[in-house]
């Protein structure tokens, strides 16, 4: 695509470089009056065509005499030297400048444009001054430009050298509006009304990282406020941050940095993440949190300033439940470090996350419907569990992720108990449904620190319910030297609890299923050539049902019996008897009453014919119960 050019002037070539190469001459035919001295080189030029187009340049002129100005008065000739080592451009764009003032032909450009119109500016040449001055020309060209991206491109490169100029003019601000439209690999780019064809969003990324950051963060700036899609303006500033910062492109799951950047010396670097986290937008989960933790431990390495890693640890925080066990296991830089690990950072985060989530809790859930004061959806009552269930998500997630963190840091001798304590115990007890994962941090945490007493692995082992572990975990509880007694004791009883629990609830399904069986068997009234056919197939499922309630029941009856080979040696081990074991936790009054109603039970079921009531006894008793039905039912048949 050929580039934007202007025309201007009509006239010939007049200004020629002298033979010492730093001086310019008018050869107009009329001797120079005025010397114009901008860094090293000068321009020989005469007064009128400058000040018949520049404001400032004609109140200089009139004004020779002042020294304060930069104006020196030299010989009799009146010929007077103006100084304007300030001006935007320097002695290329002046020169171009010139030209325009005596009407001579130049070409403008987008690589020139932006410093003409800042010298324009500089110079003060408005249409005041004259009819279709430069700074109406640069104006109307910089429009042109701005309709082409490779002539914007080509602009804001230009941009570097009068960077504060074209800040003050908000020429940056004039870049063009452009979006690509989201997921779609064959998208249209729109540029400032103008269709191209583009295979990704992303087609613009490559181009403007090689901008400057002073010029980059202006761009970004600009785009942002003509409406730019947040996820586009995110990925622009990782794709920039990935090529200049070699610490962060060597990070896993990052391709390689561009170690020729521009951003050689560390404190480079830290500005520009600094800038980089400044620009990040606001809205949530444009930066995945993956990147924001790989930004985080780059900031550290670089030391950047603490407001710099409180806004990415807040950003963390808001969308914790979408990092992994990899990206917040930060290694601790400090060179005083305690720890090996940034227990502190992710203290934080986590706090930021608790504090987040509840507030969001209380007012809506993630999809922005409210919540009534009951808990249930405002906009579909139909939807409540689903919606109950949603909103926990996150903080379950965070649960298992802290549960898997604390084991991860728990075998540093270094870390204190007081950290350990208060990382486990931020997290809600309602997030975690099984205790699974706090038990196992709790043993990792007493293995590395044997020294703990009594009292401090106490106040360990309450951060985890034993209600809530598994059998398993139940298991290994059970016979873990390192758990305080009075844990190990509490974990064995619920544990027997719950298998007491589990063999009432299977007899009371059985019971309840024959009941059924034999009323639907009294009110149905078959015909008469179906009457064996039904009583055969309610038989065959009665027998099922026996065989599935048999095997369950020798199922419980094992693990009661290994429950109470665990609490033998338990007692052998330790040198406590039965009965002082359950005076310790209370336990005695409660079990007595339970086995007394247990033995009246058993008395009453022996006069009554059924062998339900002692777990060891109801396979007879099936057997025999199983047994009386079916002579029953075939006496009916007879």
């Amino acid at each position: 695509m050929a580039m934007s050019c202007m025309k201007l002037g009509s006239k010939s070539e007049v200004f020629h470089l002298h033979q010492d190469s730093n001086t310019w001459i008018c050869s107009s035919g009329l001797p120079s009056d005025v010397t114009i001295e901008i860094g090293d080189v000068s321009f020989h030029l005469h007064k009128f065509p400058l000040l018949s187009r520049s404001k400032m340049l004609e109140n200089l002129i009139e004004d020779s005499s002042d020294d304060e100005k930069g104006i020196k008065l030299e010989d009799e000739k009146q010929s007077c030297v103006l100084k304007l080592h300030d001006l935007p451009g320097g002695p290329k764009t002046f020169l171009l400048v010139a030209k325009f003032c005596y009407g001579v032909k130049l070409e403008v450009n987008s690589t020139n444009v932006v410093s003409l119109r800042c010298a324009s500016e500089y110079l003060q040449m408005t249409e005041e001054y004259g009819e279709g001055n430069l700074v109406s020309h640069m104006e109307t060209f910089l429009g042109e430009v701005f309709g082409s991206w490779t002539d914007t491109l080509k602009a804001l490169d230009s941009c570097d050298e009068v960077i504060q100029f074209a800040e003050e003019l908000h020429i940056i601000c004039s870049v063009g509006p452009f979006r690509a439209a989201k997921n779609d690999p064959f998208a249209t780019v729109i540029w400032n009304g103008i269709q191209s064809s583009s295979t990704n969003q992303d087609w613009w990324y490559e181009d403007v990282s090689k901008l400057r950051l002073p010029l980059y963060r202006q761009f970004i700036l600009a785009v942002d406020s003509r409406g730019m899609d947040q996820e586009q303006i995110a990925g622009s500033l990782m794709f920039y941050a990935k090529k200049h910062l070699p610490l962060l492109g060597r990070q896993p799951g990052f391709h390689s940095g561009n170690l020729s950047s521009s951003f050689d010396s560390s404190s480079d670097q830290k500005t520009l993440l600094e800038e980089i986290v400044d620009l990040l937008p606001s809205q949530k989960r444009v930066v995945p949190t993956k990147l924001l933790l790989r930004l985080l431990r780059t900031s550290m390495i670089l030391h950047c300033s603490p407001l710099c890693r409180g806004d990415l640890e807040r950003r963390i925080g808001v969308e914790l439940d979408q990092a992994s066990i990899e990206d917040i296991l930060i290694p601790n830089m400090g060179y005083s470090s305690e720890t090996l690990y940034e227990i502190d950072c992710v203290q934080r985060i986590l706090d930021h996350f608790v504090v987040v989530y509840r507030d969001r809790d209380g007012d809506q859930d993630q999809d922005g419907s409210e919540i009534t004061e009951s808990g249930c959806l405002a906009e579909n009552d139909d939807d409540e569990l689903i919606g109950n269930s949603r909103s926990l998500t996150p903080m379950t997630m965070v649960s298992n992720l802290m549960d898997n963190y604390l084991a991860e840091v728990a075998s540093d001798i270094n870390l204190k108990l007081e950290k350990f304590r208060t990382l486990a115990a931020t997290v809600p007890d309602y997030a975690r449904a099984m205790d699974d994962g706090m038990y196992r941090a709790i043993d990792i945490y007493l293995k590395a620190h044997p020294w703990l007493t009594d009292s401090d692995r106490e106040l360990v082992c309450r951060l985890m319910d034993c209600q809530k572990l598994s059998l398993e975990a139940s298991t290994h509880a059970a016979q873990n030297e390192r758990l305080p007694l009075r844990f190990i004791v509490q974990v064995l009883f619920f544990e027997q609890l719950r298998l007491r629990t589990s063999v009432s609830g299977c007899l009371y399904l059985s019971d309840n299923y024959n009941s059924q069986i034999n009323l639907s068997s009294s009110m149905v009234i078959p015909e008469s050539g179906n009457v064996q056919l039904l009583a055969a197939g309610e038989n065959d499922r009665r027998i099922v049902a026996v065989d599935d309630m048999r095997g369950r029941v020798s199922e419980l009856e094992k693990e009661c019996f290994t429950m109470k080979k665990e609490i033998d040696k338990l007692v052998k081990t330790k040198g406590i008897s039965w009965s002082s074991l359950c005076k310790m936790f209370g336990l005695g009054l409660r079990l007595k009453s339970k086995s007394k109603s247990r033995d009246a039970c058993a008395s009453s079921n022996a006069r009554g014919g059924k062998r339900a009531a002692s777990p060891s006894r109801i396979k007879d008793g099936r057997n025999g119960e199983n047994e009386d039905q079916e002579k029953g039912e075939s006496g009916d048949r007879d």
